[in-house]
């Protein structure tokens, strides 16, 4: 005969429980002990049992005499307990002795918290987008007024530099026309040119001539700088020339420029250092056609002078106008030049011989100058000058003219 099945009692953490049809329970982690007998009055001592709980146990137990069984940390979801037991002949009982277990899931894991939970998500998420996207378009509103004011700040104030710019440069356009016009004209002198290209709008650079009943004088002046500042300079070099050789009479070259320098130096604003920091280099020739006779003087710029091909150079004094103070009581040297009709003479500043070009991006330097004045000496006095025009604009190529360029080209005729 079988075993007769009976629960004794069931433990949920140590604690028993009364009914156990259903046995229900909230979320948490559990300790279930259930106590069990097989009723067999031929040999109860030799009744074995096998359990089971479905949903927490993969099969069966192994058989054994033992009556109660525990299982711990019995989480949510729902079990079946199920008990068989077996006589000493190892018959068992017809129909297992089962009863069911429900723990409840934890309300986070409930349909309605996760729904609830991705619904409140996607709220915030749409919100927080809103929000941003309300909060970038009220920066970007904010920065494109921004944009605008610093943009119509920038054109007002490009609107005011442009003026000041147009009547800057229509200011030095003026300057320009007056400098111009105090230039003698090229033609003074017959068989003669000028080179003459300034830097800027105006130069610092500047060529001077003048004709009395018998001498001609001619000279090629740069001052210190180029642009604006040194056209002040050339200002108050010329109307010193003048003054000198018209109004004082000097007609000797060193003489005039040793009158130049003090009449500079009276005419610059000096400071308690001692020297000037701004000067004049010069080449002046006296032509007394009456004598012919050929004087010159120099402040660092030279005289070349070609006959037959042949170049010859005088250089002049190593110092320049203004920068030699008065108390220094210096003096220029004068030279005389030995002159024949046909001779050509030149006088230049030192911009041409500085100018940077070709593709080793060097300086021209006199001893091209030199090169170029030896063939084409014997040219008309206009083919030389576009001679010497087209050669340092070739050099020069695309490098932007570092300084003020003068040459001056004078032919000795009867």
């Amino acid at each position: 005969t079988p075993p007769i099945l009976h629960i004794d009692a069931v433990y949920v953490n140590k604690e028993k429980v009364v009914n156990l049809n259903t046995l229900d329970l909230n979320h948490g982690y559990y300790e279930i002990r259930v106590e069990y007998t097989g009723i067999n009055f031929s040999n109860p001592e030799l009744v074995k049992y096998q359990t089971f709980l479905e949903g927490y146990s993969a099969d069966w137990s192994g058989v054994s005499t033992s009556r109660s069984v525990t299982y711990e940390r019995v989480g949510y979801g729902e079990y079946n307990f199920r008990l068989r037991a077996f006589n000493e002949n190892d018959i068992p009982a017809e129909n297992p002795l089962t009863f069911s277990i429900r723990i409840k899931k934890p309300f986070y894991l409930t349909w309605w918290f996760i729904l609830s939970s991705i619904l409140i998500l996607f709220t915030s998420v749409v919100t927080s987008i809103r929000i941003r996207e309300q909060t970038l378009k009220r920066e970007k509103n904010i920065l494109e007024k921004k944009v605008r004011e610093r943009t119509e700040e920038v054109v007002n104030k490009s609107l005011i530099i442009e003026e000041k710019n147009r009547n800057i440069t229509d200011s030095i356009r003026y300057a320009e026309r007056i400098q111009r016009a105090m230039l003698p004209k090229e033609d003074t002198f017959k068989e003669t040119f000028v080179l003459f290209l300034p830097k800027d709008i105006v130069s610092g650079d500047f060529y001077w001539m003048h004709e009395n009943a018998e001498v001609s004088f001619l000279a090629a002046v740069d001052c210190t700088g180029n642009g604006v500042p040194g056209a002040f300079m050339s200002f108050i070099g010329h109307n010193s020339l003048n003054k000198i050789v018209k109004d004082y009479g000097i007609k000797k070259p060193s003489e005039i420029l040793d009158r130049l320098n003090v009449e500079v130096n009276k005419s610059i604003i000096q400071s308690q250092e001692i020297g000037i920091k701004d000067g004049m280099d010069i080449a002046l020739i006296a032509f007394n056609r009456k004598d012919f006779t050929l004087e010159y003087a120099g402040a660092f710029n030279p005289l070349f002078v070609v006959r037959d091909g042949d170049l010859m150079i005088y250089k002049g004094d190593r110092y320049s106008i203004c920068r030699t103070t008065l108390d220094e009581n210096r003096s220029f040297t004068n030279i005389k030049v030995d002159i024949k009709p046909g001779d050509m003479l030149y006088l230049c500043s030192d911009g041409y011989a500085d100018q940077f070009g070709s593709p080793e991006d060097k300086k021209f330097k006199t001893v091209n100058v030199k090169k170029i004045l030896s063939e084409i000496w014997n040219l008309p006095v206009q083919e030389q000058k576009m001679k010497l025009e087209k050669e340092i604009m070739e050099w020069k190529g695309d490098l932007p003219q570092i300084d003020d360029i003068m040459f001056i080209g004078f032919r000795v005729t009867d």
